[in-house]
């Protein structure tokens, strides 16, 4: 298996685990590697990273945040960076077009906040025939690049969902529901990972050969909200609660799923140290920073940092050694340093600091998620055999991921995935409390 450091640096958590196998060969093991899973990982990241990106781009532009620039510049720079995983499918000019339709829609988001803030229906109205216009321009462009492998009515009404979400996430926001903007920003998020896993099976049932004959059935939430919490907590701001009841869910999705592949007790185990010296000192950690104490941030980084070491035991002992303990346990040390340190360059007003970070942090979860994918996989090959590819746009939230073709592997990496997001906690910010 590829060392867990360099995986980390090609894939990502927070997609959905990866389970292809090798058709027409009758000795090839099934594996979480291959080239239309790393297709599928890359659009899962870049994809979800967008989510969380606009969101947060939308909030602080609207809260009048100090960040909120460098949150629309890492908003911008994602889809720049999509450019690359196009072009490597569709060369230089669907790359260009690609982008070209993609990182203008970002536009919107800043014309709908000022809208917004002005209470400027007509101004609105004409954000929305905008969003409309990008909706049926990108989805005629997928279905035209994809050979109407992904067609383009379903393009559209995966899309039109998604832009939905946005904007129902933003308005509950603005209105103060801070319970229905958490529920829907998890709707979201969990939406891009339908998209991206539609688009990739279109993209590898267009060119088989290009993907040697593999297919891909994929789970980075987790660090998002944990970030997101951590600077809801330093700020004060007054959804803070609705947050920690996103990591909460995410906690128990993880937990599910850890129990999908190991039972009851290791779904327990892996509860007790997740809840520990993990999502409790986050808090601390935040606590400490308000208060100017040194000495409780030192005790909470620890703290994470013990975490680290017992999560990776964790993940060692379960997967039998095919995801070698002492690399899970740098993985993980690696995961909690990037959460530490986005949240102290945050909380310095290092902003486009903070939000590089961010992005090198949520990166590095889809790539802990494959090499725990391949992993699992390994261990358990009977468990993972071949599965139909699915040929339908799922409608809502992960749809077909749902479907039969979900199983623990999906389920383990989604919730990864979701980790990254909650951990990351650069949305929904309010002003920042006095220390």
């Amino acid at each position: 298996m590829m060392k867990l450091s360099q995986k980390l640096m090609i894939s990502v958590l927070g997609a959905s685990l990866l389970m292809p196998t090798i058709a027409n060969a009758e000795e090839a093991q099934p594996t979480a590697v291959t080239k239309a899973a790393d297709l599928r990982a890359n659009l899962d990241y870049l994809l979800s990273e967008h989510f969380t990106l606009a969101v947060a781009a939308m909030t602080t532009a609207y809260d009048g945040s100090k960040d909120a620039d460098a949150a629309f510049k890492a908003l911008d720079q994602n889809a720049v960076d999509m450019e690359p995983a196009i072009a490597s499918v569709y060369g230089d000019k669907g790359a260009v077009e690609f982008e070209r339709i993609f990182r203008e829609h970002n536009n919107y988001t800043d014309d709908f906040v000022k809208a917004t803030k002005e209470n400027d229906k007509e101004a609105m109205a004409e954000v929305d025939k905008e969003v409309n216009q990008f909706v049926n321009e990108f989805a005629k462009f997928l279905s035209t690049a994809t050979e109407g492998k992904l067609p383009e009515d379903a393009a559209k009404e995966a899309l039109r969902v998604h832009e939905d979400q946005v904007k129902e996430t933003f308005e509950d926001y603005v209105a103060g529901d801070y319970e229905a903007a958490a529920k829907t920003y998890r709707e979201g998020y969990q939406q891009m990972f339908a998209i991206s896993k539609a688009l990739s099976n279109a993209i590898v049932t267009q060119m088989p050969d290009k993907f040697d004959n593999t297919k891909v059935d994929i789970a980075a939430e987790h660090f998002a909200l944990a970030t997101m919490g951590m600077e809801k907590g330093f700020n004060g701001s007054k959804d803070y609660d609705y947050v920690s009841w996103l990591e909460n869910a995410n906690t128990a999705d993880f937990k599910a799923a850890i129990g999908s592949v190991y039972g009851d007790e290791g779904a327990a185990q892996f509860e007790k140290i997740w809840e520990g010296d993990h999502i409790n000192a986050q808090a601390e950690l935040v606590s400490a920073q308000v208060k100017g104490d040194e000495a409780g941030e030192k005790a909470a980084k620890d703290k994470l940092h013990k975490f680290a070491q017992e999560f990776g035991t964790f993940l060692g002992t379960a997967t039998d050694g095919n995801l070698p303990t002492a690399e899970a346990q740098a993985a993980i040390k690696a995961h909690e340093d990037t959460v530490i340190k986005t949240f102290e360059e945050y909380a310095s007003g290092d902003y486009a600091g903070s939000y590089d970070t961010y992005r090198e942090g949520y990166k590095l979860m889809f790539g802990v998620g494959q090499a725990l994918g391949e992993a699992i996989v390994k261990q358990n090959p009977d468990k993972f055999a071949e599965t139909a590819m699915p040929t339908a746009m799922p409608k809502t939230g992960m749809g077909g991921a749902s479907e039969s073709t979900m199983n623990s592997l999906t389920a383990v990496y989604i919730a990864l995935g979701s980790l990254a997001v909650l951990t990351a906690g650069v949305i929904l910010r309010k002003k920042p409390v006095s220390k």
